[in-house]
């Protein structure tokens, strides 16, 4: 008997990444008005920029088998051995719970920045426990919801301190026993902007009358722990910002930075179950004291209330952001790291105030153990004061003693020319101690070591609980917990249940296979700084995904360094930087940014020291040519840059964007092209072939490493060649002799990541590739036509086409019905769909990009969802009822209205929560009524509330 399945081929990756099928694509070509894909292509792109061959350099696509088969033989060529190198980054057991029910869970994964507070109230929540955490641990007032690493936060940290210090100094003092890659990226932050950075022993070399602020490691990289209290107070007598980095985990047992007078702590939640992952993805922190909280950077939750009075979670002060504030804002950051906080936070929910506690003592009593035991064998360490980590002096033995611990499988950190440091963690078992004193030439058992004595000063041991909300007292067994995670979960909205069709931002399919890899220890247990021969699988890796997005941009060069796209902006621009010094020409720091640039743009150039000039835009949306021309022989003398998004934001291919870059080129500038719109380009063209020189790539975007709900992200660089000197170094990788330094804290940014990256090229192909984006662009045309009549849409090219996003204008029902694009956007909710990106580029407006992945039943969907809202503005146009009084104003609705004794609204119950096309059992209950932005910033509270205030709210 013949099989159902055997009478046609399986179908490849590709065709199960995009959305439609032939089919349907043949359907929306004719809705369209275009006789092929290649024929719409070539109405869409200018000729001239077009690629002329396929993209080969990935060969034939692979299926998901082969793929996985490829990435598990890169994964073995990856050694895994027990590290001990410390540095800040350490050994950790992920809860399986939180494994199985965050990391690999979709409906974490896929969702978006929680912009859309209606649907976003799970992992709001879950960010809020995150900054509850981290106050509660650092004893400061307000925390933000994560930044990208360690040595990020530190350089935010000290742009903050310059930002508030009553010092007029210029200088900032780093803390020698700060960690290596922290100290590098403070010093590149700080050179553009013409901050002095001086390093050294804060006890005998910190003058606090003549630095801004000053960053102090605790425990310090070297494992002492040292009383700060006097530097702290001597800075605060100064006017000058003291800044802690601390290890959360050795605070569950150390005097909190704020009980020390710290105005500032940050550091990572790495070692609080997140994979080291070769660097990242790791969520760092930032809290600092009251006074300061409107100048911290990155994103705020905060507490306020819904249309009910109901207490509901979002993101608070959002003028501080850089798409609002540009080159006045604090920080280019736009991406967090929400999935791995959200990890973290789970991680002390689960243990509870008394588990970490418990871990964090029985990493201080091994590390005890281990120190005696060295003693023992006359390797006293340097420090007596420790927490989890010594350093012992070793001499002309080290090289003998590191071949005994490589034949144990076990890494030390080197550190000066006679020294080892062995940082313990609390995956660290006695054995492992064992074999360390095996590698220093001992024999001796555990369980007859004596622990050494006194490590923890007295007057540093924490005298405060260090979790005492209620949320951290309850969950413990794994049944609360998982439950726990999918209530959270069930109050969101993430592309595992609808379409999110934010333009600017591609929420594409983040296949299954893609993410299988990310879980695999070869990738997720190797510590950063490991020696380069265990991880010739990540460098085989890192090899083909560059050699590729070399061919897919029509780069020379490609840096895998920048962790968010927002460090790619800011690496490619310290690359034009670095170029223009290096031949003379420092003086160059003028950047021309069109009107309609992303956020992050101006604010990247003025984190590299350069002044943003603003370029003008026609009446259909591209760049004012003559305006370019005249504003960059009027700078010609100082130019460096020109930041174009391409596509631009507007949704069209500029015509003449050679003449853009040709312009620009001629007065001396480099052309630095957002990368953020490249899923319109991928084998269709290459920005390095028509006059950009350097690019970011949102690998979170066009090559489907999901956006996490705000983080993780990768913006790798690619440079042309003259560039390519100066992508960013790393002292693990150069020593600090490169002429631009690290961006990131590890040396390859978040390279747990990249093999999500990886598994899609491999599968996709050169065709697959170039098929997605045609797909992409045809969906946006389509839905362009199918709601042109009902809202205009707002840009187009002169053959009336649209790229792979389309704005919709929505502003004249403002003015004729009082409808509002926050009312069509809450409505959406009600129809089961996150928003469109509202108000970006153009105020008032909604830019939609369906992505190649939504097949024609979800654009239609969509499409019929936009429609009856536009039906339901009619009828407020018509009389039926005041928009005041409309289902659009009072959008979204919950349960709560369904249950409501008495209704009063001029529309019923069922128009409420059914509204047309709606399947009831399908239905997306939203879990709060609109919530009240202007309360959430008047009434600051970014603390987790006790259960007393959610019931004075509620009342």
């Amino acid at each position: 008997m013949t099989s159902l399945h055997s009478a046609s081929a399986p179908r490849d990756f590709a065709s199960r990444h995009i959305g439609p099928s032939p089919e349907e694509i043949a359907a929306m070509l004719k809705t369209v008005g275009a006789d092929s894909l290649d024929a719409l292509m070539a109405e869409t792109l200018p000729a001239d920029i077009r690629t002329p061959g396929p993209l080969t350099s990935m060969g034939a696509a692979c299926s998901e088998v082969e793929a996985l088969e490829r990435l598990r033989a890169l994964a073995a060529r990856n050694t895994v051995f027990t590290s001990l190198i410390g540095q800040g980054y350490y050994g950790t057991h992920t809860p399986l719970v939180i494994l199985r029910n965050i990391l690999e869970n979709p409906a974490w994964y896929t969702a978006y920045t929680p912009y859309q507070p209606e649907i976003s109230q799970g992992r709001l929540e879950a960010l809020l426990n995150y900054q509850t955490m981290i106050c509660e641990l650092t004893g400061l007032d307000i925390a933000n919801a994560s930044l990208l690493d360690e040595g990020t936060a530190a350089a935010e940290a000290m742009a903050v301190a310059e930002r508030v210090s009553k010092s007029k100094s210029k200088t900032f003092f780093v803390d020698a026993e700060c960690h290596p890659q922290t100290i590098a990226v403070v010093k590149m932050r700080a050179e553009p902007l013409g901050w002095n950075v001086v390093v050294g022993d804060p006890e005998t070399e910190l003058r606090a009358d003549a630095v801004f602020g000053a960053v102090l490691q605790y425990p310090g990289t070297h494992g002492a722990v040292r009383d700060l209290r006097a530097p702290i107070a001597a800075l605060k007598a100064a006017g000058a910002i003291s800044v802690v980095a601390a290890d959360p985990l050795a605070l569950c047992l150390l005097t909190p930075p704020g009980k020390l007078g710290a105005d500032i702590a940050i550091g990572s939640t790495q070692r609080f179950g997140v994979p080291m992952g070769y660097g990242g993805p790791h969520a760092a922190y930032m809290a600092v004291r009251d006074a300061i909280k409107r100048n911290i950077p990155g994103r705020l939750i905060g507490v306020s209330i819904d249309a009910r009075g109901k207490p509901a979670y979002r993101l608070t002060l959002q003028t501080r952001e850089q798409h609002i504030r540009r080159e006045k804002a604090t920080s280019n950051i736009c991406t967090a790291q929400v999935l791995l906080a959200v990890m973290a936070s789970m991680y002390a929910v689960y243990h509870g105030p008394a588990g970490l506690r418990a871990i964090a003592a029985d990493v201080h009593q091994r590390t005890r153990v281990l120190a005696a035991g060295l003693a023992q064998l006359g390797f006293t360490p340097r420090d007596g004061r420790f927490f989890d980590t010594v350093t012992v002096d070793v001499g002309a033995q080290r090289d003998a003693i590191v071949a005994h611990a490589v034949a144990e499988k076990i890494n030390f950190r080197l550190v000066g020319d006679g020294a080892l440091g062995i940082s313990l963690d609390e995956t660290t078992t006695p054995a492992v101690v064992e074999a360390v004193w095996r590698a220093f030439g001992g024999q001796l058992a555990y369980a007859d070591v004596q622990p050494a004595a006194d490590a923890l000063p007295q007057e540093l041991l924490r005298a405060t609980p260090c979790l005492k909300h209620p949320i951290f007292q309850e969950h413990h067994s794994e049944t609360e917990l998982l439950r726990y995670l999918r209530k959270l979960a069930d109050r969101d909205l993430a592309l595992d249940r609808a379409m999110i069709p934010l333009g600017s931002c591609t929420m594409k399919l983040n296949a299954t296979a893609e993410m299988i890899p990310v879980t695999w220890p070869e990738f997720g247990n190797l510590h950063p700084f490991c020696p380069p021969e265990q991880a010739e699988g990540y460098r085989a890796l890192f090899d083909d995904l560059q050699r590729w997005l070399v061919e897919i941009t029509g780069y020379d060069a490609v840096s895998l360094q920048p962790n968010s796209g927002a460090q790619g902006e800011y690496a490619g621009l310290l690359a034009i930087r670095g170029y223009h010094a290096a031949r003379g020409e420092g003086h160059r720091n003028i950047c021309l940014i069109p009107s309609s640039a992303h956020g992050t743009n101006p604010a990247s150039a003025q984190m590299v020291g350069m002044d943003v000039v603003v370029v003008d835009c026609d009446k259909d949306g591209n760049v004012d040519v003559d305006d370019l021309r005249a504003k960059a022989e009027k700078h010609g003398a100082n130019l460096a840059a020109l930041m174009v998004t391409y596509p631009s934001t507007h949704g069209v291919f500029e015509e003449r964007i050679r003449e853009i870059c040709d312009i620009t080129h001629r007065y001396g500038g480099q052309v630095y092209m957002d990368g953020a719109n490249m899923n319109a380009q991928v084998g269709l063209s290459r920005p390095g072939e028509f006059g950009a020189d350097v690019s970011h790539l949102n690998l979170h975007k066009t090559f489907c490493i999901p956006h996490g709900g705000g983080g993780p992200g990768m913006g790798p660089i690619g440079v042309k060649a003259h560039l390519a000197p100066f992508l960013p170094g790393h002292p693990a990788l150069d020593g600090g002799t490169a002429p631009v330094g690290p961006v990131s804290a590890a040396p390859f940014g978040s390279a747990s990541i990249l093999p999500i990256s990886y598994a899609y090229i491999l599968m996709m192909g050169g065709d697959g590739l170039k098929r997605a984006t045609e797909v992409a662009i045809l969906s946006a045309n389509y839905i362009a036509e199918r709601l042109q009549p009902h809202f205009p849409v707002l840009y187009r090219n002169h053959n009336g086409r649209v790229a792979h996003e389309c704005i919709v204008d929505p502003r004249p029902l403002k003015d004729g019905a009082g409808v509002t694009v926050d009312d069509i956007a809450k409505r959406l909710i009600d129809y089961g769909f996150h928003a469109p990106t509202m108000s970006f580029p153009v105020p008032g407006t909604l830019m939609i990009e369906p992505t190649e992945s939504e097949a024609l039943v979800e654009l239609d969907r969509f499409c019929e969802a936009m429609i009856a809202i536009r039906r339901e503005i009619a009828e407020v146009e018509a009389g039926r009822f005041a928009v005041e009084h409309s289902p659009l104003r009072h959008a979204p609705h919950t349960v709560h209205d369904l249950a409501d004794a008495e209704w009063n609204r001029p529309y019923s119950r069922e128009e409420a929560v059914f509204p047309a096309g709606i399947r009831r059992e399908d239905k997306y209950w939203c879990p709060v009524n609109r919530v009240d932005n202007v309360y959430g910033d008047r009434n600051l509270m970014c603390l987790c509330p006790s259960p007393e205030e959610y019931r004075d709210s509620a009342a």
